[in-house]
């Protein structure tokens, strides 16, 4: 059995990382309303040898960290139901 203390500490630590998850979520929706900016840079020589950094990487991330941000608010989601 948990130590109220610990329990209490559990709870302090959800909310804090459930607050941070949404402000990841506003920044994710900031960047998706803003414009485009496509900057010319000469590409590294790391990056031509490599065949998977080439493309868009940035929308690749993007989307990735907004199917992950998706994927933990559905878990906690189900934490919460499960909790209730």
């Amino acid at each position: 059995m948990m130590e109220p203390n610990e329990n209490n500490f559990r709870r302090s630590a959800d909310q804090e990382f459930i607050e941070s998850l949404h402000q990841l979520e506003n920044i994710l929706h900031e960047t998706d309303n803003q414009p485009e900016q496509k900057l010319e840079t000469q590409p590294t020589p790391d990056t031509t040898k490599d065949p998977e950094n080439q493309g868009d990487s940035s929308e690749i991330d993007l989307a990735a960290w907004e199917d992950a941000v998706a994927d933990i608010e559905q878990y906690l989601e189900q934490q919460a139901q499960a909790e209730s």
